[in-house]
Protein backbone atom coordinates (compact mmCIF):
# COMPACT_ATOMS: atom_id res chain seq x y z
CA UNK A 1 0.00 0.00 0.00
CA UNK A 2 1.33 3.36 -1.56
CA UNK A 3 0.33 6.68 -0.30
CA UNK A 4 -0.70 9.10 -3.26
CA UNK A 5 0.85 11.54 -3.53
CA UNK A 6 3.58 9.41 -3.57
CA UNK A 7 7.54 9.21 -3.64
CA UNK A 8 7.89 7.41 -6.87
CA UNK A 9 10.89 5.23 -6.36
CA UNK A 10 8.20 3.10 -4.27
CA UNK A 11 6.06 2.17 -7.64
CA UNK A 12 8.96 1.88 -9.65
CA UNK A 13 10.62 -0.65 -6.91
CA UNK A 14 7.68 -2.65 -7.05
CA UNK A 15 7.05 -2.53 -11.21
CA UNK A 16 10.68 -4.29 -10.60
CA UNK A 17 9.81 -7.02 -8.40
CA UNK A 18 6.27 -7.51 -10.45
CA UNK A 19 4.65 -6.79 -7.23
CA UNK A 20 1.37 -4.63 -7.29
CA UNK A 21 0.81 -0.92 -5.48
CA UNK A 22 -2.48 -0.66 -3.82
CA UNK A 23 -2.77 3.71 -3.51
CA UNK A 24 -3.87 5.38 -0.97
CA UNK A 25 -5.11 9.10 -0.75
CA UNK A 26 -3.94 11.68 1.43
CA UNK A 27 -6.74 14.10 2.07
CA UNK A 28 -5.83 17.85 1.02
CA UNK A 29 -8.12 19.18 2.87
CA UNK A 30 -7.06 18.47 6.40
CA UNK A 31 -3.09 19.23 5.41
CA UNK A 32 -2.39 15.92 3.67
CA UNK A 33 -4.25 13.51 6.29
CA UNK A 34 -4.12 10.10 6.64
CA UNK A 35 -8.09 8.63 7.02
CA UNK A 36 -7.47 4.83 8.41
CA UNK A 37 -11.03 4.18 6.77
CA UNK A 38 -9.96 5.36 3.76
CA UNK A 39 -7.28 2.67 4.31
CA UNK A 40 -9.12 -0.05 5.19
CA UNK A 41 -11.03 1.00 1.99
CA UNK A 42 -8.11 0.50 -0.26
CA UNK A 43 -7.05 -3.09 1.51
CA UNK A 44 -10.67 -4.49 1.08
CA UNK A 45 -10.73 -3.46 -2.31
CA UNK A 46 -7.15 -4.75 -3.31
CA UNK A 47 -8.04 -8.01 -1.59
CA UNK A 48 -11.63 -8.06 -3.18
CA UNK A 49 -9.32 -8.29 -6.60
CA UNK A 50 -7.33 -10.32 -6.08
CA UNK A 51 -4.53 -9.19 -4.72
CA UNK A 52 -1.98 -10.36 -1.66
CA UNK A 53 -1.69 -7.11 0.01
CA UNK A 54 1.57 -7.65 2.36
CA UNK A 55 2.62 -3.84 3.89
CA UNK A 56 1.56 -0.81 4.18
CA UNK A 57 4.17 2.63 3.59
CA UNK A 58 3.57 5.27 5.37
CA UNK A 59 6.00 8.41 4.75
CA UNK A 60 6.37 10.69 7.90
CA UNK A 61 7.36 13.42 7.69
CA UNK A 62 5.71 13.33 4.12
CA UNK A 63 7.22 13.69 0.66
CA UNK A 64 6.25 15.73 -1.48
CA UNK A 65 3.31 16.73 1.16
CA UNK A 66 5.34 18.37 3.83
CA UNK A 67 2.74 16.40 6.63
CA UNK A 68 3.64 15.32 10.41
CA UNK A 69 1.43 12.70 11.56
CA UNK A 70 -0.47 12.83 14.86
CA UNK A 71 0.34 10.42 17.48
CA UNK A 72 -3.03 9.22 17.55
CA UNK A 73 -3.07 8.51 13.88
CA UNK A 74 0.24 6.59 14.08
CA UNK A 75 -1.28 4.30 16.83
CA UNK A 76 -4.66 3.86 14.67
CA UNK A 77 -2.12 2.81 11.88
CA UNK A 78 -0.06 0.66 13.74
CA UNK A 79 -3.62 -1.40 15.46
CA UNK A 80 -4.55 -1.78 11.47
CA UNK A 81 -1.03 -3.30 10.69
CA UNK A 82 -1.56 -5.86 13.20
CA UNK A 83 -4.89 -6.79 13.02
CA UNK A 84 -4.89 -6.76 9.25
CA UNK A 85 -1.18 -8.35 9.19
CA UNK A 86 0.47 -5.93 7.11
CA UNK A 87 4.44 -5.10 7.65
CA UNK A 88 4.34 -1.67 8.47
CA UNK A 89 7.33 0.06 6.28
CA UNK A 90 8.13 3.70 7.91
CA UNK A 91 9.89 5.85 5.52
CA UNK A 92 10.94 8.78 8.52
CA UNK A 93 13.89 10.17 6.38
CA UNK A 94 12.62 13.66 7.35
CA UNK A 95 12.00 12.92 10.85
CA UNK A 96 14.45 16.36 11.77
CA UNK A 97 12.96 18.68 9.28
CA UNK A 98 10.08 19.64 12.13
CA UNK A 99 8.97 23.02 11.69
CA UNK A 100 5.59 23.12 13.86
CA UNK A 101 7.50 20.99 17.00
CA UNK A 102 4.97 22.31 19.56
CA UNK A 103 1.47 21.63 17.63
CA UNK A 104 2.66 18.45 15.65
CA UNK A 105 5.76 17.19 16.77
CA UNK A 106 7.56 14.26 15.42
CA UNK A 107 7.04 10.55 16.81
CA UNK A 108 8.58 7.42 15.68
CA UNK A 109 6.55 4.78 14.62
CA UNK A 110 8.31 2.57 16.94
CA UNK A 111 7.97 4.72 19.83
CA UNK A 112 4.07 4.40 19.15
CA UNK A 113 4.13 0.57 18.78
CA UNK A 114 6.28 0.11 21.93
CA UNK A 115 3.72 2.84 24.05
CA UNK A 116 0.55 0.93 22.92
CA UNK A 117 2.25 -2.61 24.84
CA UNK A 118 0.54 -5.92 24.48
CA UNK A 119 0.41 -8.36 21.69
CA UNK A 120 0.66 -5.71 19.05
CA UNK A 121 3.87 -4.17 20.62
CA UNK A 122 5.06 -7.61 20.25
CA UNK A 123 3.91 -8.98 17.00
CA UNK A 124 3.57 -5.80 14.93
CA UNK A 125 6.40 -5.98 12.29
CA UNK A 126 8.14 -2.72 11.49
CA UNK A 127 10.95 -1.73 9.42
CA UNK A 128 11.57 1.63 10.12
CA UNK A 129 14.17 4.09 7.68
CA UNK A 130 16.76 6.89 7.88
CA UNK A 131 19.05 8.76 6.47
CA UNK A 132 21.35 11.38 6.18
CA UNK A 133 20.49 12.72 3.49
CA UNK A 134 17.69 15.03 4.40
CA UNK A 135 17.74 17.07 8.03
CA UNK A 136 20.52 18.94 8.61
CA UNK A 137 23.43 17.42 8.51
CA UNK A 138 24.24 15.88 4.87
CA UNK A 139 20.77 17.56 3.15
CA UNK A 140 20.63 16.27 -0.45
CA UNK A 141 24.29 16.30 -0.67
CA UNK A 142 25.59 13.54 1.21
CA UNK A 143 24.49 9.23 0.62
CA UNK A 144 24.31 7.20 3.95
CA UNK A 145 21.14 5.54 5.96
CA UNK A 146 19.83 2.52 7.35
CA UNK A 147 16.73 0.64 8.31
CA UNK A 148 15.45 -0.87 11.70
CA UNK A 149 14.01 -4.29 12.21
CA UNK A 150 11.39 -4.94 14.74
CA UNK A 151 9.57 -8.00 15.54
CA UNK A 152 11.15 -10.04 11.94
CA UNK A 153 11.65 -13.00 12.17
CA UNK A 154 15.45 -14.27 12.70
CA UNK A 155 15.19 -16.43 9.48
CA UNK A 156 14.61 -12.94 7.68
CA UNK A 157 17.08 -10.88 9.33
CA UNK A 158 19.72 -13.47 8.39
CA UNK A 159 18.25 -13.39 4.92
CA UNK A 160 18.66 -9.60 4.44
CA UNK A 161 22.54 -9.61 5.48
CA UNK A 162 22.97 -12.39 2.65
CA UNK A 163 21.53 -9.83 0.29
CA UNK A 164 23.75 -7.17 1.79
CA UNK A 165 27.05 -8.78 1.90
CA UNK A 166 26.41 -9.13 -1.91
CA UNK A 167 26.83 -5.24 -2.31
CA UNK A 168 29.74 -3.36 -1.69
CA UNK A 169 30.03 -0.93 1.43
CA UNK A 170 29.01 2.47 0.97
CA UNK A 171 31.62 5.52 0.75
CA UNK A 172 33.71 6.32 3.64
CA UNK A 173 31.94 9.71 3.91
CA UNK A 174 28.49 8.45 4.15
CA UNK A 175 29.45 5.89 6.83
CA UNK A 176 31.58 8.85 8.62
CA UNK A 177 28.12 10.99 8.60
CA UNK A 178 25.48 8.10 9.30
CA UNK A 179 27.89 7.68 12.38
CA UNK A 180 27.98 11.47 13.40
CA UNK A 181 24.00 11.27 13.09
CA UNK A 182 23.06 8.58 15.44
CA UNK A 183 25.97 9.65 17.74
CA UNK A 184 26.23 13.72 17.49
CA UNK A 185 28.34 15.23 19.92
CA UNK A 186 28.21 15.68 23.03
CA UNK A 187 27.98 18.79 25.28
CA UNK A 188 31.96 18.00 26.80
CA UNK A 189 32.96 17.35 22.78
CA UNK A 190 35.07 20.13 21.34
CA UNK A 191 32.69 20.24 18.27
CA UNK A 192 29.79 20.24 20.00
CA UNK A 193 29.35 24.41 20.55
CA UNK A 194 30.10 24.76 16.79
CA UNK A 195 28.49 21.44 15.58
CA UNK A 196 24.58 22.94 17.53
CA UNK A 197 25.34 26.08 15.97
CA UNK A 198 25.40 25.10 12.48
CA UNK A 199 22.24 22.84 13.02
CA UNK A 200 20.34 25.30 14.63
CA UNK A 201 20.90 27.85 11.88
CA UNK A 202 20.26 26.07 9.16
CA UNK A 203 17.17 24.06 10.87
CA UNK A 204 15.75 27.86 11.77
CA UNK A 205 16.59 29.02 7.97
CA UNK A 206 14.52 26.20 6.55
CA UNK A 207 11.64 26.94 9.11
CA UNK A 208 11.36 30.77 7.78
CA UNK A 209 11.88 29.70 4.02
CA UNK A 210 9.26 27.14 4.25
CA UNK A 211 6.57 29.86 5.79
CA UNK A 212 7.82 32.54 3.37
CA UNK A 213 7.28 30.04 0.38
CA UNK A 214 4.10 28.83 1.29
CA UNK A 215 3.03 32.29 1.96
CA UNK A 216 3.81 33.27 -1.73
CA UNK A 217 2.09 30.47 -3.16
CA UNK A 218 -1.04 31.43 -1.31
CA UNK A 219 -0.90 34.76 -3.05
CA UNK A 220 -1.18 33.56 -6.35
CA UNK A 221 -4.36 33.33 -8.42
CA UNK A 222 -5.56 29.89 -8.03
CA UNK A 223 -3.20 28.37 -6.13
CA UNK A 224 -3.59 27.08 -2.79
CA UNK A 225 -0.54 25.14 -0.21
CA UNK A 226 -0.65 23.90 2.78
CA UNK A 227 2.17 24.93 5.38
CA UNK A 228 5.05 22.35 5.56
CA UNK A 229 4.91 20.71 9.03
CA UNK A 230 8.01 18.53 8.33
CA UNK A 231 10.56 17.15 5.20
CA UNK A 232 11.80 19.56 2.37
CA UNK A 233 8.90 20.50 0.30
CA UNK A 234 5.59 22.68 -0.79
CA UNK A 235 3.18 20.70 -2.90
CA UNK A 236 0.87 23.24 -4.01
CA UNK A 237 -2.41 23.37 -6.20
CA UNK A 238 -2.92 25.11 -9.28
CA UNK A 239 -6.26 25.49 -10.80
CA UNK A 240 -5.01 25.85 -14.27
CA UNK A 241 -7.40 27.87 -17.47
CA UNK A 242 -9.44 25.89 -19.97
CA UNK A 243 -6.90 27.01 -22.21
CA UNK A 244 -3.91 25.60 -20.83
CA UNK A 245 -5.18 22.36 -19.97
CA UNK A 246 -6.52 22.39 -24.09
CA UNK A 247 -2.97 23.52 -24.78
CA UNK A 248 -1.44 20.74 -22.67
CA UNK A 249 -3.33 18.20 -24.13
CA UNK A 250 -2.17 19.85 -27.66
CA UNK A 251 0.97 18.96 -26.89
CA UNK A 252 0.58 15.37 -25.44
CA UNK A 253 1.28 16.64 -21.87
CA UNK A 254 -0.49 16.75 -18.76
CA UNK A 255 -1.28 20.16 -17.35
CA UNK A 256 1.13 20.44 -14.50
CA UNK A 257 3.59 18.88 -16.75
CA UNK A 258 2.89 21.64 -19.20
CA UNK A 259 2.80 24.13 -16.39
CA UNK A 260 5.89 22.94 -15.16
CA UNK A 261 8.10 23.00 -18.30
CA UNK A 262 6.84 26.17 -18.89
CA UNK A 263 8.08 27.48 -15.39
CA UNK A 264 11.30 25.72 -16.08
CA UNK A 265 11.83 27.56 -19.49
CA UNK A 266 11.34 30.61 -18.34
CA UNK A 267 13.05 31.07 -15.56
CA UNK A 268 14.93 28.33 -15.04
CA UNK A 269 13.15 27.27 -11.89
CA UNK A 270 12.53 22.94 -11.87
CA UNK A 271 9.78 22.09 -10.24
CA UNK A 272 8.35 18.28 -10.10
CA UNK A 273 4.73 18.42 -11.52
CA UNK A 274 2.65 16.65 -9.39
CA UNK A 275 1.62 13.71 -11.95
CA UNK A 276 4.60 12.36 -11.01
CA UNK A 277 3.60 11.75 -7.55
CA UNK A 278 0.34 10.60 -8.09
CA UNK A 279 -2.65 12.88 -6.82
CA UNK A 280 -7.09 12.91 -7.01
CA UNK A 281 -7.96 13.03 -10.55
CA UNK A 282 -8.61 16.50 -12.57
CA UNK A 283 -6.24 18.23 -9.56
CA UNK A 284 -3.11 19.37 -10.56
CA UNK A 285 0.12 20.59 -8.59
CA UNK A 286 4.04 20.46 -8.40
CA UNK A 287 6.41 19.98 -6.22
CA UNK A 288 9.08 22.32 -4.61
CA UNK A 289 11.70 22.37 -2.37
CA UNK A 290 12.08 25.68 -0.39
CA UNK A 291 15.79 24.93 -0.67
CA UNK A 292 17.37 27.76 -2.44
CA UNK A 293 19.40 30.16 0.09
CA UNK A 294 17.84 32.11 2.02
CA UNK A 295 19.83 35.49 0.72
CA UNK A 296 18.18 34.22 -3.01
CA UNK A 297 14.92 33.47 -1.78
CA UNK A 298 13.26 36.62 -2.61
CA UNK A 299 14.42 36.50 -6.12
CA UNK A 300 13.33 32.99 -6.24
CA UNK A 301 9.72 34.13 -4.95
CA UNK A 302 9.50 37.09 -7.49
CA UNK A 303 11.08 34.57 -10.56
CA UNK A 304 7.63 32.50 -9.67
CA UNK A 305 5.40 35.24 -8.48
CA UNK A 306 5.94 36.91 -12.24
CA UNK A 307 6.03 33.55 -14.25
CA UNK A 308 2.77 32.78 -12.90
CA UNK A 309 0.96 35.84 -13.73
CA UNK A 310 2.04 35.81 -17.34
CA UNK A 311 1.00 32.25 -17.50
CA UNK A 312 -2.25 33.17 -16.51
CA UNK A 313 -3.05 36.01 -18.19
CA UNK A 314 -1.72 33.99 -21.39
CA UNK A 315 -4.25 31.11 -21.13
CA UNK A 316 -6.98 33.29 -19.29
CA UNK A 317 -10.97 31.77 -20.32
Amino acid sequence: MIPIPQYPLYTATLSLYNARAVPYLLDETKEWGMDVAGLEHSLREARSQGTDVRALVIINPGNPTGQCLSEENMREIVKLCHRERLILLADEVYQTNIYQPETRPFHSFKKVLRSIGGAVANETELFSFHSISKGMIGECGRRGGYFECTNIDPQIIEQLYKIASTCLCPNVPGQLLVDLMVRPPQPADPSYAQYTSEISEIFTSLQRRALRLCDAFNHMEGVSCNNAQGAMYLFPRIRLPKKAIKAAEEVGKKPDDFYSMALLNATGVCVVPGSGFGQEPDTWHFRSTFLPPEKDMQTFIDLLGKFHADFMNKYRD
